[in-house]
């Protein structure tokens, strides 16, 4: 049972495949093609012996001379009489004997002008000579004059013996009367060998092209669909899980190199889903593992405080009070960092942003009270330009502000500090710098400065609360506005945040 579902399996691969119905169906169409050939050629072969046999027989009734129907009764021009007809003796009138007309091959009989059929001669091969209706007889004998030789066509009919036979009729005309007609007809035996033989002939070419063309098409077809089973080869490399396999452009055949082509576009495009779904999911787990450390750290300090209280500390007011505030400010930490969770996820599924018109200039004005007190004794530098216009959402675009000034703030010293906000218009960008001359970033820290939860200073910004997630909310919102951000920074120098904005059309 498991080699007939073998062999089974193979004549379904076999007779499935894209080769074998290529194959199968041009003989198919080439052999009906064969075959109506050949029926056209029969009928028009048939057609085309017997009126070629009937003009014979035509011409041989005309080729008679006129003397032999003086036998039958018809008058016929006495050469050696002068001045008119002779009339000659015919056994249908005096009862003579009957002219003797031989010819090889063919029946021979006549019918007088009353429709006396009488049989002149007869031939073995060609069979008894049939009789027609009288009707038909008549029709010939009263059409005076007589139809054209072109207009007389032969019939096909059966004798008494049930011979087929080709029968032509021809009139008998003197003066312009017809006077009797004469009928030869031939037996069809002849004529169907010869067709026959003809249509056998072809048969057997016929089957000698349908070998040809297999044992053409084969390799042909082979050669036709080796590029096709090149690109299934390679499928089946990628199915297998290598998404480096690439498929050959340049196969001889437009088709085939233009899905070549495309199934390569294809394959890069799922390369690249791939590798960016492999990176999403690695910077989910980090993401996860980062959050989550965020997470506890306030918790736990906030529990252990907690558990001083419960031991006894509660009853002394010093400690109560110090325990009071820690829990408070992790707390706030806590909710804070919540909150730029739930932010940053908002801004990734559906930024809520609604961009209006206006001063960004004015915008950074009135936030100048607001950052000077962030920067304590630090010194602050405003170089804006007047009246630049653009398109922001004004909260959104507040908090960037904050962020990047909070990030200065935090890398520059109290005293020494200087942090440069400057704002200025170029031919098709609004551009937005907050600078400073805090410690800088290294160039291995410059391209994660924008990754959530990342800090180049770990103790900094644990000492300053920060959770890593201010610059990441700032690249978020401005890509949201359309726009880009980006860092130079060099260690020690201190570092520039430079935001690109689209220019507001006027």
């Amino acid at each position: 049972m498991i080699r007939l579902s073998k062999d089974g399996s193979k004549r379904r691969q076999l007779f499935g495949s894209l080769r074998w119905q290529l194959l199968s169906r041009s003989l198919l169409i080439l052999a009906v093609l064969l075959v109506l050939i050949g029926l056209f050629q029969y009928v028009f072969m048939r057609q085309f012996t017997y009126q070629n046999k009937a003009e014979s027989l035509r011409n041989q009734a005309m080729s008679i001379p006129p003397e032999t129907w003086r036998q039958a009764g018809v008058p016929v021009p006495n050469k050696g009489y002068r001045g008119g007809w002779k009339a000659g003796r015919g056994w249908s009138q005096d009862g003579g004997t009957p002219p003797v007309v031989f010819m090889p091959g063919v029946s021979i009989a006549f019918i007088d002008k009353n429709g006396s059929y009488s049989v002149l001669s007869e031939w073995k091969s060609a069979g008894a000579a049939p009789r027609l209706s009288d009707e038909e007889y008549n029709s010939l004998l009263q059409s005076n004059p007589a139809p054209r030789r072109e207009g007389l066509g032969y019939q096909v009919v059966r004798n008494a013996e049930g011979e087929e036979q080709i029968v032509v009729l021809h009139p008998i005309q003197i003066s312009g009367m017809v006077k009797g007609i004469v009928q030869i007809s031939a037996g069809t035996g002849p004529m169907k060998d010869e067709l026959e033989r003809q249509l056998l002939i072809f048969i057997v070419l016929a089957v000698f092209a349908l070998l040809a063309g297999l044992l053409t098409f084969l390799p042909v077809l082979k050669r036709t669909l080796h590029p096709l089973s090149n690109m299934v080869h390679a499928v089946e490399n990628v199915n297998a899980g290598n998404l480096d396999e690439r498929f050959n452009t340049i196969q001889g055949q437009q088709e085939i190199d233009r899905l070549a082509i495309s199934f390569n576009r294809m394959l890069e495009r799922l390369r690249a889903s791939f590798e960016a779904e492999k990176e999403a999911k690695e910077q989910m787990r980090q993401f996860v593992a980062d959050a989550s450390h965020e997470l506890r750290t306030p918790l736990t300090s906030i529990h252990g405080f907690l558990e001083v209280l419960l031991r006894g500390a509660s009853q002394q007011p010093e400690q109560l009070e110090k325990a009071l505030h820690s829990m408070y400010g992790e707390s706030e930490r806590l909710n804070h960092l919540v909150r730029d969770l739930l932010l940053l996820a908002k801004l990734d599924r559906t930024p809520d942003i609604a961009l209006t018109e206006g001063a960004l200039d004015k915008l950074i004005q009135d936030m100048e009270p607001q950052l000077r007190l962030l920067a304590g004794s630090r010194h602050v530098e405003f170089e804006l330009s007047d009246h630049v216009m653009c398109r922001f959402d004004t909260d959104k675009m507040k908090q960037v502000i904050l962020n990047l000034f909070y990030n200065a703030v935090q890398h520059t010293e109290p005293e020494s500090g200087i942090i440069t906000l400057a704002l200025t218009r170029t031919s098709d960008t609004v551009q937005l710098t907050v600078k400073d001359n805090g410690i800088g970033i290294d160039d291995k820290h410059i391209s994660y400065v924008f990754d959530r939860f990342y800090r180049k200073d770990y103790s900094r910004t644990r000492k300053n609360g920060g959770a890593g997630l201010g610059l990441s909310i700032s690249k978020s919102i401005v890509e949201s506005h359309g726009g880009i951000i980006h860092v130079e920074s060099e260690a020690g120098k201190g570092a520039a945040f430079m935001i690109m904005l689209p220019l507001s059309p006027n």
